[in-house]
């Protein structure tokens, strides 16, 4: 197939994965308010521009990051060095995650919400930190054969227990960050490598071994995020912050309904922005580029189609930012204003649980991780059941997220209180399915649906009294991410006491 097919091909599939929102957000505009939002022309052209921008980035990947990121992988497994490995998993780690397009965005939101409290930047570095170290440890846990599910009990053991200490302004943005770790970049990347080395070591199982980074991706950024937020906190009072947060959310109808900037000040800023994606994508490549040739020492193949590959990531990751300024974000905040205006709080309700439900079906991460499930099972799981099972889990997740917005709740009793059945369901879980659980709840969040799922919390944070939009509109992608490990495990659970019950039947 020529490049030109393959690209054809990519763009039909970002074009899918952007479908069931379309309809999901066509049937309640049409069917259920009767009308169309402001700004349609608008709106309809960013998600366009997602969609290019999503394609772009993709073939990028495929091009340049991908085949390099195989090859050296391959390498370091040949050589048998645990300290190559440790340090390739960390800079693998911290540099996919600091492209990451999603923690871009929660990051810059958060930025703008907390007046400046909290820097994006600084929260991004700070994650990404945190996904390469556990990346690291991650390869260790690999190599030695340790079971995942004492660590993920001791980790969110930890969570909880940083949690009840942490300030409400942190708790959300916290664990929407974890959430938003592993995605378009990191999940290939990550699980590729967690796999292939638990395939390549004798005596390891890639269902056991080679599922779990994703997970541990997604934990240890919950921890460090929420230490930081006590050290932010911790300087001035939240009655300094909160009026911040209500000018900045205020401010960004305004900023949008600004008069045109002029021909030579718009071509600047697109130049400005551009080398701003390169400075987020510039450490995967530094990082892939050093290993090639400092430490493996061998020339690149085909270097031109690498380059061009590296050209369309920046290209497409630009893109993809534009359509969330145009399009998914003013879809989350007009849907939220629209959906609280309506006479029945249950319309609200069913837009978040059918948005859950339609965009994890069509989730590409969960897609691949799915079909790997199965090969690796070897008849033990079916790859469309799982999806089936991860979405309802998205869909539940994201509609008690919304419950809690509405009824105004503490987010730290439904966070602790969902991980806590987490750990229990942990211990109670068949061994070989915690590893593979944990994964789905990472992957099940996509570049299109983070955005979406943000800026519906923040909109509904904004319009319904007495809600703080710091506070209150972050937390809909932790819950996005808990459930789907409940429904897996309990599925799980479900089947080998069915399976005891049959054998124990004469």
């Amino acid at each position: 197939m020529s490049q030109l097919g393959e690209f054809y091909r990519i763009l039909l599939h970002s074009f899918r994965n952007l479908l069931p929102i379309i309809v999901v957000v066509a049937f309640f505009q049409l069917a259920v308010m009767q009308q169309l939002p402001d700004g349609l022309l608008s709106m309809s052209f960013g998600l366009l521009v997602v969609v290019l921008g999503v394609a772009l980035f993709l073939q990028g990947l495929e091009l340049g990051i991908f085949p390099i990121g195989k090859n050296l992988s391959n390498e370091f497994a040949k050589r048998g060095s645990l300290v190559l490995l440790m340090s390739f998993g960390f800079c693998l780690g911290f540099s996919a995650v600091v492209a990451e397009p999603a923690l871009i965005a929660v990051a810059s939101q958060a930025e703008m919400i907390s007046g400046g409290r909290i820097d994006g930047f600084t929260l991004r570095i700070l994650v990404a930190l945190s996904v390469g170290v556990v990346v690291a440890l991650g390869v260790v846990r690999t190599i030695l054969g340790h079971s995942l599910h004492w660590y993920m009990i001791g980790g969110y053991l930890l969570v909880v227990t940083v949690t009840f200490f942490a300030p409400a302004e942190i708790v959300g943005l916290a664990y929407d960050s974890g959430g938003v770790t592993t995605n378009i970049v990191t999940v290939p990347l990550i699980a590729a490598l967690g796999i292939g080395l638990a395939s390549s070591i004798r005596g390891r199982n890639a269902l056991a071994h080679g599922f779990g980074l994703v997970a541990l991706a997604v934990m240890v950024p919950m921890i460090s995020v929420q230490l930081y937020g006590v050290v932010v906190y911790s300087f001035g009072s939240v009655e300094e912050v909160l009026p911040l947060a209500a000018a900045a959310a205020v401010a960004v109808p305004a900023q949008e309904s600004a008069p045109a900037a002029g021909a030579l000040d718009l071509l600047l800023g697109m130049i400005g922005d551009l080398l701003r994606m390169f400075r987020d994508v510039a450490p995967i490549i530094a990082v892939i580029l050093f290993f090639q040739y400092m430490v493996i020492r061998k020339h690149i193949a085909h270097i031109h189609k690498v380059m061009g590959g590296f050209v369309l990531v920046i290209v497409g990751l630009y893109a993809f930012v534009v359509g969330l300024k145009l399009g998914l974000f003013p879809i989350g905040r007009s849907m939220a204003e629209q959906l609280i205006g309506l006479e029945s709080v249950l319309w609200v309700y069913l837009f978040a649980f059918s948005i859950g439900f339609a965009t994890t079906m069509a989730e590409p991460a969960l897609i691949a991780i799915g079909q790997k499930a199965e090969e690796a099972g070897k008849g033990r799981l079916d790859g469309n059941r799982i999806r089936i099972l991860v979405a309802i889990g998205v869909a539940v997740g994201i509609t008690i997220g919304v419950h809690r917005i509405i009824a105004g709740g503490s987010i730290h009793y439904y966070i602790m209180g969902g991980y806590a059945l987490v750990i229990l369901l942990t211990w109670l879980a068949p061994k070989y399915i915690v590893p593979l659980a944990f994964d789905l709840g990472g992957v099940t969040t996509s570049e299109v649906t983070v955005p979406l799922v943000t800026a519906l919390g923040i909109g509904l944070a904004t319009h319904i009294p007495g809600r703080s939009v710091l506070i209150d509109g972050f937390g809909l992608i932790a819950f996005a991410s808990i459930f789907p490990i409940v429904t897996v495990m309990l599925y799980a659970i479900f089947v080998e006491r069915a399976t005891r019950a049959q054998g124990a039947t004469p």
